[in-house]
């Protein structure tokens, strides 16, 4: 499947990162072998359990295989990838997610089309129902709680490029060397929300993510744990959500946020407690307060590399209740690069 350009390393690599996988896996890569560009590899890193990924790479000799030997997660799955990748961009596709066959060279024309870009986000839309969206770039509200722009809404059909505050690491491209210098995914957070980490501390540092919304992939999601409303799914992404905000979120924004963010939390445990669902975020929320003082320290470091101002950040969010509560699209028109601030 790998293809190399002139210099002899790929300009693309495709990383996946595969746990009990091997129900989706040979669908995503026989979408990977149809791209219209031929000038990628494919690395699995494999956290193992039920032999999808070793079958693949024992079928096709040109994929490169990691194996874990254990659930690392997906951040360490991606980043141990990533250290070895030869690639001039980093892809990240989920195992369940099944490129279109021109989603490659959309992403890569987009890039070549807006050079002081380094993180492009892609179309995502459900597997069983292509009118429906699995997300357009991740939103980040002024509360604090980041959600997939459009998800389970349908489809809007054409809508231009435009900024979104992070891309969903299910589906997206990324300079390697500024991935390998923000020290990639942040392994503590293990899965959920990592993606949205990343972009944030993108975003703190005056980078831009660039939604390419002829870039499409089909995506089951949260296949290989029990699907999004899964205690593995709702643990994780309490307790993450949290630590993000309480990471990533730059100083003044977070002193005035930091109310809305709890509110909401009670609103949404709340929803929790009447649908019966209450103790696996119960259980990621008190795991997350036992995590502050970490939290704490690696915010430190995050906003250590912040260049930009609060209002800058705040002004990259969604404002509006209603569109957090409806999980609405939020793309800006593209901008300059964005000045420095305190």
């Amino acid at each position: 499947m790998a293809r190399a350009g002139a210099d002899g390393k790929p300009l693309v690599s495709v990383i996946v990162v595969t746990y009990r996988s091997a129900g989706t896996l040979p669908r995503c890569l026989e979408a990977l072998r149809g791209q219209t560009t031929a000038d990628f590899e494919v690395i699995l890193s494999d956290n193992g359990t039920d032999g999808g990924a070793p079958d693949a790479a024992a079928a096709d000799p040109s994929i490169r295989l990691i194996a874990n030997n254990e659930n690392l997660g997906f951040a360490a799955g991606v980043n141990r990838a990533a250290a070895r990748a030869e690639g001039r961009w980093l892809a990240l596709l989920n195992p369940d997610a099944y490129a279109a066959p021109d989603w490659l060279e959309k992403l890569l024309a987009a890039a070549d089309a807006h050079p002081d870009i380094r993180c492009f986000a892609s179309r995502q839309r459900m597997a069983d129902d292509l009118t429906i969206l699995d997300g357009l770039g991740d939103v980040m509200s002024l509360t604090g709680f980041a959600f997939r722009g459009g998800y389970g809404q349908t489809d809007p059909g054409p809508v231009p490029e435009g900024e979104v505050f992070s891309a969903c690491g299910g589906a997206m491209l990324i300079d390697r060397e500024l991935f390998l210098s923000m020290g990639g995914l942040d392994e503590w957070l293990f899965c959920y929300c990592e993606d949205v980490d990343l972009g944030y501390r993108l975003r703190l540092r005056g980078e831009r993510t660039l939604i390419v919304p002829e870039a499409e992939v089909a995506h089951v999601g949260s296949a290989s744990s029990g699907g999004p409303s899964s205690e593995f799914a709702r643990f994780h992404g309490t307790r993450n959500r949290f630590w993000v905000f309480i990471k990533d979120t730059p100083p003044v924004l977070f002193w005035l946020t930091l109310p809305l963010h709890l509110a909401t939390t009670v609103v949404l445990f709340i929803s929790h407690l009447r649908h019966g669902e209450a103790a696996a975020p119960w259980r990621g929320f008190m795991a997350g307060v036992r995590g502050l003082p970490e939290a704490w320290r690696r915010r430190k470091i995050a906003q250590a590399q912040r260049k930009v101002s609060s209002a800058e950040i705040a002004r990259a969010m969604t404002w509006s209740p209603i569109g957090l509560w409806k999980r609405r699209v939020f793309i800006q028109p593209l901008t300059g690069p964005r000045p420095d601030g305190p």
